[in-house]
């Protein structure tokens, strides 16, 4: 197999890539959650502006094929946010990518922890976020107004990961 041109970009939050990305994930979210309450989309481009965190757009063969997130909750804690990928594209290793692209973005900003939240129903993100280190953590926040359908999950950053 021919080897892939794979970009992983920073882009604002409010750019059409960045907006048809997150349309297909929330369309996808709401097939899988249609109940009341079961979704969380707020994510605020300030959020993600320098200094405070980031939004990243993976390119595949210079297509954008998926993004994800990273806000700062506090000095030392991060929140992954957002977290997409084509399903045309899925189990290539990109999900790895992103979350290390994501990780070291969090480094720089000074990021201790990184926390996020995802679904019950979405087993291939669970395996994703446990294979690269994250456990499950308490519910948090707004999550924990849907227990039934959220899992949040934890990692400790060290100064040596990759």
């Amino acid at each position: 197999m021919a080897s892939e041109t794979i970009t992983i970009a920073r882009a604002e939050l409010t750019a059409d890539v960045s907006r048809a990305l997150i349309d297909s994930l929330n369309a996808e979210l709401r097939g899988i959650y249609p109940e009341p309450g079961a979704t969380h989309f707020h994510l605020d481009p300030e959020e993600v502006g320098d200094g405070h965190g980031i939004f990243l757009v993976v390119y595949r063969e210079g297509k954008p094929v998926g993004c994800g997130a990273l806000r700062l909750l506090d000095a030392e804690m991060g929140e992954l946010k957002r977290m997409y990928l084509s399903p045309t594209v899925r189990g290539r290793g990109l999900g790895r990518r992103l979350v290390a692209a994501l990780e070291a973005e969090a480094r720089a900003l000074g990021v201790r922890r990184l926390v996020l939240e995802t679904g019950v129903r979405q087993a291939a993100a669970l395996a994703l976020y446990r294979a690269t280190g994250f456990h499950p953590i308490p519910l948090y926040g707004g999550y924990c107004l849907s227990p039934e359908t959220s899992v949040c999950l934890g990692k400790n950053l060290l100064e040596h990961d990759p």
